[in-house]
């Protein structure tokens, strides 16, 4: 009897104390998650790089080459950032596909530079790029979030990133382009 009475007692202390705790906030959870549009994270992505970020958006597309990579979309089709799953996550589910989905996972920034477009050609020259999309040709929805939906081919898609690289680094003085994307942790269907 005394036993179970020292059971009962650790365990309403235990729950007693969890509670506490979890209404306090520490040093990682100082700021609540707040679940953004597409269009405000677009708008804050350069200050919201390699942070946590909750999105939803309408998913317009996922992938087909293992369908670990999706596209969501904001308030039209200007307005879309890829959204990519880890390994432990797997691939995206098909029901994804026209449905608003809401991605928690960290906003990361890659940049189109002059070093990555000698690369590219490089890669392509000596045929070892790696091909994505319909025939090799890239993937629409991607081309389409990168502005670049009326390229045809990989040098017309080059000679269009150094055309409006030039024409960045002329007005905001930086010599890339930026494209964001989220590598997801956790994703629901809403």
């Amino acid at each position: 009897m005394k036993k179970q009475h020292l059971l009962l007692l650790a365990f309403i202390s235990l729950m007693a104390f969890s509670s506490c705790t979890g209404n306090k906030k520490t040093a990682d959870t100082d700021v609540e998650q707040t679940t953004l549009s597409i269009d405000d994270l677009l708008a804050t992505a350069e200050q919201e790089t390699d942070k946590v970020v909750e999105v939803e958006g309408v998913c317009t597309h996922i992938c087909s080459h293992g369908g670990k990579k999706l596209f969501l979309m904001g308030s039209d089709d200007s307005k879309t950032i890829r959204v990519e799953s880890s390994d432990a996550l797997g691939a995206f589910k098909s029901e994804c596909a026209n449905a608003m989905v809401l991605v928690k996972g960290k906003l990361k920034e890659e940049r189109i530079d002059e070093a990555y477009l000698m690369k590219l050609e490089n890669e392509l020259a000596e045929g070892t790029a790696k091909e994505h999309g319909e025939d090799g040709e890239g993937c629409e929805t991607e081309q389409k979030a990168q502005g670049q939906d009326s390229v045809s081919n990989e040098a017309e898609r080059i000679k269009n990133f150094r055309a409006r690289i030039a024409e960045r680094n002329e007005t905001e003085g930086k010599n890339y382009l930026s494209f964001y994307y989220i590598e997801a942790d956790e994703y629901s269907i809403l």
